[in-house]
């Protein structure tokens, strides 16, 4: 079987802060709040990981809105699809891995809905061979049956769907000695390969790595430099 890369969403193949700040300039400005606040919310944001319905309720309690929470949650959602983006330098990583005879993939923890629509809204859809989001597989990472599930749908072409047990891989080959993770978070993407028995590169985004108990096999600045080392690294674990 060809080896298989797989990869990160938020904040690896997209720049999901940047949209996150672009949603909060118009949130603020649409109601005339200090822009000087956006700070405020991105820290408050964790990256991310920080439940969006305890982000919002959080904001309304600072400025004293009294607002829809559903209508805001329905504009965050809206205005982040509308914001994301994928680097060309990363479309071009993945198709330099996909001529080298990679199979590629995506393994997302968040919503189905929302992680979907940004893997299309971006076109991310067209440069895999699969997908796998935490919501519809009922694990999320770092569980190492998520990466297990996004190996069996990227070998079958298989890129959406509730999972059911019957679909649930039963891999004849050792398919983790030939497969990479490549992630920005190191709870979740790289404990994740290593408690998958995969190796990883974890981007770095200019910080120091933050774990003591396990380290990635590689640490890359960006998506084109982690493809790279991955297509130069022995194929075979």
């Amino acid at each position: 079987m060809p080896p298989l890369l797989l990869f990160d969403l938020d904040n690896t193949l997209i720049d999901r802060n940047q949209a996150f700040r672009g949603w909060a300039q118009r949130f603020l400005s649409a109601r005339a709040l200090p822009l000087e606040d956006l700070g405020w919310l991105a820290t408050l944001d964790c990256g991310g990981y920080f439940p969006r319905e305890a982000l919002l309720r959080a904001t309304m309690s600072r400025y004293g809105l009294h607002v829809s929470l559903e209508k805001l949650l329905d504009d965050y959602a809206e205005t982040m699809i509308e914001l994301i983006d994928c680097p060309e330098e990363h479309r071009a990583a993945l198709r330099r891995a996909r001529e080298a005879g990679w199979t590629l993939g995506i393994v997302s923890n968040g919503s189905t809905k929302q992680q979907r629509a940004k893997i299309e809204r971006t076109g991310l859809d067209g440069l895999v061979d699969g997908w796998i989001i935490s919501e519809e597989a009922n694990c999320a990472k770092p569980d190492p049956l998520i990466f297990q599930l996004a190996a069996d749908r990227c070998r079958r072409g298989v890129s959406a769907g509730p999972v059911e047990f019957c679909e649930l891989p039963t891999p004849s080959d050792d398919w983790t000695r030939t497969t990479w993770m490549v992630g920005d978070h190191a709870p979740a993407d790289i404990a994740g390969a290593a408690v998958a028995g995969l190796r990883s590169v974890w981007l770095d985004h200019g910080r120091p790595w933050p774990e003591l108990g396990y380290r990635p096999t590689i640490t890359a600045s960006g998506i084109p430099e982690a493809v790279d080392e991955v297509l130069s690294a022995p194929l075979v674990a």
